[in-house]
This record gives structure tokens, sequence and C-alpha cells, in this order.
């Protein structure tokens, strides 16, 4: 039988071997159901597929790691263009520079660049695509020391909507290369990013500390006081249920909490000495301090959830950890059904804060801050429903404390245009309306954070 798209890539239709396999998502919760899926191999097949839509009627979707929560990849009835048979790392060590293909996912990147000593700003997920991360801005365990992925993002070949394959740079459609730094997968297919790189590794410091719930409060503040003082040290805290993990007590498994997490990148000692001023201050429950492989470290927040996992998510940005927004945080956290649910929450601070906030098109403000994520994550359905209302709920009751009340853009699994404007507030929505309406004024791709055309 021959290909339903003119291109000679592999192409799943409902009823083959491997179609089911190839529209699931990360989130178990997607069932949907495309026209096609194109496994393509490189931008010829891209546009060959963008080809095929448009004569259609069709609607496109792009697949990368298939990481997003709300199952931006896949649509029913849809051409779906997979990008995760593209996962190519080239790394010149000499240039401190990498070009990845466009399914990579952040384990694929890692490897390569590690065997060189050297990384780029890239999520806290090994399996995370870094297509769908990259373009909605980026941030990860580098993030203090070395900005977002974005900020480090050299140049991009993208596959317009009509067809066409361009490169994408500060000095090749700049509009564009502004765009696609934070505005989402808006603008095009983006089949290679070429990173800036840096000396990274192999070993770095880590720490753990966790605190039951009752001294929760206790931690929040803690950590709001840590903040200005911790200069290239990455920072999350989790509210959490204690996992099963080789390092957790036994007496502790399932013991419900915060787990405030120390990636530490200037030497042993600095780090030695910020976990004696954490264990002084306030002696956590259990903790866990160690030098990691800097591939390890990525791995680290894998066991949260699962690919096949249930799950939904939200989130707001907040500058500061006011007593109010503690009080709210500590309040919910007990409501949660799902052990697996979370409120993993990044600092945004050190060198995030150097580039310029117009400078791209991210949708944070470039201020030290945080970006407070609600994420339900269950390993059966029945449990989804309570998770989820527990997300909502706690996400409005988060509204008054926050200074972007749409969120990161990464973290939404409903795209509500109203949502989506804030986000990006409206000067650089109507700039990004306005790049939409020169790269896609049919709005093609539109199943993700959309900007509609201006």
């Amino acid at each position: 039988m021959p290909p339903i798209i003119d291109t000679p890539c592999p192409q799943l239709v409902p009823g083959d071997p491997g179609y089911d396999d190839a529209r699931r998502v990360w989130n178990g919760e997607i069932d949907r159901k495309p026209a096609v899926i194109a496994q393509v191999t490189g931008p010829a097949d891209v546009t060959a597929c963008l080809a095929h839509a448009r004569a259609h009627g069709l609607d496109v979707t792009v697949r990368g790691g298939g990481h997003n929560l709300g199952g931006a990849a896949v649509a029913d009835g849809a051409v779906l263009i997979d990008l995760s048979g593209l996962r190519t790392v080239h790394v010149d060590p000499d240039t401190r520079t990498a070009r990845v293909a466009g399914g990579a996912t952040n384990a694929d990147l890692d490897a390569a660049t590690q065997a060189h000593g050297l990384a780029v700003p890239a999520g806290t997920y090994s399996d995370t695509g870094i297509g769908g991360l990259t373009l909605g801005g980026g941030f990860g365990w580098l993030t203090a020391k070395h900005g977002l992925a974005v900020d480090n993002l050299i140049s991009a070949e993208v596959v317009l909507a009509d067809g066409r394959v361009v490169r994408a740079s500060a000095d090749s459609h700049p509009d564009l290369f502004w765009a696609l730094r934070g505005g989402g997968g808006n603008f095009g297919v983006v089949t290679e990013f070429e990173f800036r790189l840096h000396p990274v590794g192999p070993l770095v410091d880590v720490g753990l500390f966790f605190w039951e719930l009752e001294r929760g409060a206790e931690a929040l503040r803690f950590v709001r006081d840590l903040v200005p003082t911790l200069g290239n040290t990455g920072l999350m805290i989790v509210g959490m249920t204690a996992p099963p993990a080789p390092f957790v007590p036994e007496e502790h498994h399932g013991k419900l909490g915060y787990s405030l997490i120390l990636a530490g990148f200037d030497g042993t000692e600095a780090h030695a000495a910020l976990a004696r001023r954490v264990r002084d201050t306030l002696p956590p429950l259990f903790e866990l301090v160690t030098p990691l492989p800097y591939t390890e470290l990525q791995k680290m927040l894998d066991g949260i959830g699962f690919r096949g996992n249930y799950a939904y998510e939200k989130s707001v940005y907040v500058e500061d950890f006011s007593d109010g927004l503690i009080d709210v945080l500590v309040a919910n956290l007990p409501a949660k059904a799902s052990p697996m649910s979370a409120t993993p929450i990044a600092l945004l601070g050190g060198a995030y804060t150097d580039t310029p906030d117009h400078s791209t098109a991210f949708g944070g403000i470039r201020r030290t801050g945080f970006v407070v994520g609600l994420t339900a994550i269950c390993p059966v359905p029945e449990l989804l429903p309570a998770d989820r209302a527990w997300v909502r709920s706690h996400w409005e009751q988060l509204l008054p404390y926050a200074s972007n009340t749409g969120g990161y853009v990464n973290f939404m699994s409903d795209y509500e245009q109203d949502r989506v404007k804030v986000t990006y507030g409206p000067l650089k929505y109507e700039r990004l309306a306005r790049i939409k309406a020169a790269y896609d004024p049919d709005n093609v791709f539109h199943h993700n954070g959309n900007i509609k055309p201006r």
C-alpha cells in the first residue's frame, strides 16, 4: 500500500501495527486518534506532511517527547508530525555548541554533552522532549548559573506553515527567532536546535532535605530566607509524599511534607557549607547529601510520575513566599488523593535575571521569583477527577499572591485563551500575534498555547 503522504518516511494509520503505541503520549488520560502518524526523518518529510494537511483540510499536530500533559501532540483526525525519531545530538567541544535534532530528549542531550563535560539548562525530567521544553522557555537545575534554554539558543531550523525551511537566528529571521524563544510551537516545526554549552560536571553536588507537613510552613519560610544567599545554586522545593526510595528511612515512607533539593555547581566545600546551614537552621526529618553525575541529577525527579500515568497541571509565577502564600500551600497539600501528585516549586533567579525581559518571548518576568507548579499524577484513572479538582481549587487560592496568573506555558493542561494572553502580557502577546500573522497566517499550528494571528 503506498504511503498516504507523498514522502517515503514511515506512516501509520488506524489499524496498523504500532499505531496505538505511536499515538500514546506521557499522560495516560489522552486517547486521541490521528488520521495518520508520519514518523518523519527530516525537514523534507515535514514539508510533505504540511502540504498533505493543506490539500485535505486536516489539522496538524507536532510530537517531540510527548510530555505535554494537555496532549498537544495528538488530535483526532489530524496529521501527527512525529519527530521522535530525530534524536541525534552533534557536539562541538571546541566551540562549545551542540546541534540537537527536534525529537531529542533531555537524556539524549545530556548524554552527548556530558561526554565532553558540557551542558545546557534543559529541564528537570530526563524524558522531556527538548523541542517543547525549549520553545516554552526551558528552566532547569542550571538556570541560576546559565539562564533558560532559550537564553542559550543560537539558532533553529524551522519548517514554516507554507513548507519553507529557514534558519532563524539573531541575524536571519530575527523576529521569528525572538518568537521561538518562549512563544511555544506556534510558528513552525523546529527540526534542529543549536545551543551554546557550558562546562558542567561530570559530578555535581546535590542535597535533598525533607520536612514533614507539620513543619512545612517553617521549611517554606526558611527557603524564603535562603534564596538571596544562594548565588548559582539550583533550588526546587516540592510538596510531596515521601517515596519508598532507598535513601528514605522505611518509617517515613508515605509521609507528607516538603523536599528541598539544592543543586550545587561551585564545589563540594561550598555545597557542604550550605548543607550545614540547612541542617543547623531547621534539622530535616531525613536528608541525602552527595555528589552525583549531572546526568543522574537530571533524572532525580523522574520517579514522581511515569509515562502512562493520568495527569493534569496548572501553575502561577510568584515573586516571594509571603506568609499568606505559604499558608495556602501548606493547607492544601493534604487534600491530594494520589501519592504521586505534588507541588514542584522552582527558583528562577541568578543568571535568569541577567537577560532583559524584552529580548525573548518568554512569558515570565525576569526578576527573582518562583514558578509554582500544581501537578496531579495518578497511577489509576479513578484518582484523577479528585486531584484535578484539587489542582484547580489550589490554583484559584494562589491567584491573589501571583505575579503572573497565567503561569508557565509548559505547565498548562488547559489552553484557555485568556490565560495565554496573561502569561505573555499585552505587549509581548501583541508582538507575537503580528509575527504569527507573518509566518502562520492561517493558524496551522494551533494545538498549543495558541497565539492567534493578528
